[in-house]
């Protein structure tokens, strides 16, 4: 059983040592003892057994009990060389790199804590595309934690992330999106379009990957079209990484179609949405982010106002209608005009006009 003051260790606590730093009797903790565990076998090729035992100053059995923690929860592939009598590292092993004792320790509450952003961040889209790379972390901080439950099966059993219209994604093409972003390479796809039902062959220049309710979005140069456009990550049926080099669009230029609008339709006309909700639902819209530049205030009878950028009416209309008789559109009349006729149409189709 690993010591538990260990992992209660604060960082303050902990300084690096020098190779040749000399250590009073008794005042070497675990987490000393392993860094200079480490830094002696990977300077050396060989280390003995006395030698580990006079530069530590501990038993035998705590030296056996530091070696195997190095080995089980640090990953580190120290073996015990009979023929040259001492310590060494296995440099052919090939179950994993030998990792260097990290230079910063996290207490039970640090590593419980990414535990649960590693289940946050594994539920961020329907196929797990994260968690497979950092599952084998999560194996290794369960096992520093030295809990005997397995936390990270408890926070999956007693935290719950419900996505409601989740799309389901190829984890060969998410892969190849984020190696064409951040080494900067052009992608040749196939992509289906929803609005028209067609499907077109294009090289693109990735610029941003946005997470936007429950989905993925791809912010990319089309050299069919020669300007940006919005891809639905979903919607790609097939994704070649190629190996010449994306052009780099500015900065300013992403923000003013990412930025001004509502939602993730981009548009040139910039209007404000002025959106009156009775004061039942303002309960709840006033705590709400629509948008970083919304404004917002409380009526004197209860009702709550709120004024919205949008560029692109179409998302804006859906979250208008979802509130129902409770949200008001007070302008501008062409967004009344749109909100006013999708509910005549509503009408007729329920048969109520």
């Amino acid at each position: 059983m690993l010591e538990p003051y260990l992992y209660r260790m604060s960082l303050a606590s902990w300084r690096p040592h020098s190779p040749t730093q000399c250590y009073p009797y008794h005042s070497m903790s675990q987490l000393d003892r392993i860094t200079r565990i480490n830094t002696m076998l990977s300077e050396r090729r060989l280390v003995s057994r006395q030698t580990l035992l006079e530069t530590l100053e501990v038993s035998p059995a705590t030296l056996k009990r530091d070696i195997a923690f190095l080995r089980d929860n640090m990953n580190t592939p120290i073996i015990w060389d009979r023929d040259r009598g001492g310590y060494r590292l296995d440099a052919s092993q090939s179950s994993g790199t030998p990792i260097s004792v990290p230079s910063m320790w996290f207490s039970d509450k640090e590593i419980h804590a990414i535990l649960t952003m590693q289940h946050l961040l594994a539920n961020l889209d329907p196929g797990g595309l994260i968690s497979p790379h950092v599952e084998p972390l999560m194996v290794r901080l369960n096992t520093m934690l030295g809990a005997a439950d397995d936390p990270s099966e408890e926070i999956r059993r007693r935290v719950m992330i419900i996505g409601v219209g989740k799309r389901s994604l190829k984890l060969a093409h998410f892969e190849n999106i984020g190696v064409a972003l951040l080494r900067r390479r052009r992608l040749r796809i196939r992509y289906f379009a929803r609005s028209s039902g067609e499907e077109s062959e294009r090289e693109i220049s990735p610029q941003r990957l946005v997470h936007y309710r429950e989905n993925w979005h791809l912010l990319a140069w089309c050299h069919l079209r020669d300007e940006l456009r919005n891809f639905a990550v979903d919607s790609l049926r097939e994704v070649q990484l190629l190996d010449w080099a994306a052009k780099d669009v500015s900065d300013e230029a992403i923000s003013a179609v990412l930025g001004p609008g509502y939602g993730i339709f981009a548009g040139n006309r910039l209007q404000v949405a002025r959106l009156c909700f009775s004061p039942e639902r303002a309960r709840w819209v006033a705590n709400e982010h629509w948008h970083p530049e919304q404004k917002g205030w409380h009526e004197r009878d209860g009702h709550y106002l709120l004024e919205v950028p949008y560029a692109d009416h179409r998302e804006l209309l859906m979250d208008i209608l979802k509130h129902g008789r409770h949200c008001q559109v007070l302008g501008p009349e062409s967004l009344r005009a749109v909100v006013a006729e999708e509910i005549a149409v509503m009408q007729r189709r329920c048969g109520t006009v």
